[in-house]
Parts: structure tokens; sequence; C-alpha cells
């Protein structure tokens, strides 16, 4: 179980409403974060500018979130880079928070935690999927409208010359939403904001 990839979202896809309509097909956003430091957090921004148009009421519905857990290298063990006790944190929100959140701010989009303990034991007990934060749509998904999405992670704790990369994969598609759903989710957005 030393592979590092945790399944964090997985939403079923019931029979389409009429409310909204699928504008592309399936398709992958991919972001990578290199932690260097412990207790450091780290962040990186991932574009939406090209998917999401206010105008033409066109958003991003995220189907399910993967984060994936490396070391130094692509191969190497996440047990060996720790070098100890700890966890790795990684989220992805729709509003920049400038930290890692509590579960109930409703700009989270998904969450993901991998912990170590003194015996090499991987978990992700500290955060339970699947994640269904924020604005959903009848299909769902998680909808959003910002036109970017924020992933930040931190690690408790890093061997000596080791870093930690952490990947998020977003399967998602683009969406037209009706003018009454777009409103909703852009107030709901704007309150996060507060």
């Amino acid at each position: 179980m030393d592979s590092g990839v945790f399944r964090q979202i997985d939403y079923k896809m019931p029979p389409k409403t009429g409310v909204m309509a699928a504008k592309t097909s399936v398709f992958y956003l991919t972001e990578r974060l290199t932690l260097t430091a412990a207790n450091t957090e780290v962040s990186d921004t991932i574009d939406l500018g090209a998917y999401v148009d206010v105008a033409d009421r066109q958003g991003i519905l995220v189907h399910s979130v993967d984060f994936v857990y490396q070391g130094t290298s692509a191969t190497s063990s996440i047990a060996g880079t720790l070098g100890g006790s700890g966890s790795i944190t990684a989220q992805l929100t729709d509003l920049n928070r400038g930290s890692i959140v509590f579960a109930d701010d409703r700009a989270l989009v998904a969450s993901g935690r991998l912990e170590l303990d003194t015996d090499a034991f991987l978990s992700q007990a500290g955060d339970l999927y699947p994640d269904n934060f924020g604005p959903t749509s009848a299909q769902g998904g998680r909808i959003v409208i910002n036109d970017q999405m924020y992933l930040r992670g931190v690690t408790t704790v890093l061997g000596a010359n080791q870093e930690v990369n952490v990947t998020v994969r977003i399967k998602c598609s683009v969406i037209s939403l009706s003018q009454k759903d777009f409103m909703a989710i852009a107030l709901q957005s704007t309150a996060a904001d507060n």
C-alpha cells in the first residue's frame, strides 16, 4: 500500500435532468506540488479561464478528484521520503484561502491526507471520502464557476534531502447552466468568500 495513490471522490452520475447540459466529454486537469520542507504549506493555481464563461453561464463539473503522493522520484517510497511518523495533507479549493481549511469551508472542493506511523504503515484515516463539498449538480458532481482552483499541500515530517510530490488529477467536463442555477452558485461562492 506504499504507492501513495488514493481515490478521493467518486460521484455517481444519474440521468440528466435538463437543468444543465454537458458541453464537452470528460477530460482531466492535473497539477503537482513539490513539498521541500516540513510544516511549510505550498500552493499553486489551476487556471480554469479557458473553461469558465460567465456570459454563457458555463462552468466546470468536477466528477472526481484523485491525490497522488510520491517521494523525491516517481518511484521512491513515501515511507523513506518522510523518514518518520507524520502526515501529508492536500486540498483543492475554488477560492484562495491562503492556508489549509477545515472541512466546513464552502470553498473546499476536495481534500486528502496520507498518514504514516512509526511502523511505516500508511493510512488515510484522517480524511474520509468521498468528498462532496460545495454546490453540486443534479448530475452528482461539484460545480465550479470561478476562473481558478487552488491546490495546497503540507507535510509534517520530511527526511533529509527529500521532497514530497503531491499531484491532483481532476476528472471534469464543461457544462452550461441555466441562468437561475448559475446565479445561485455565484451567490453561494460570493458568500463563501466572506
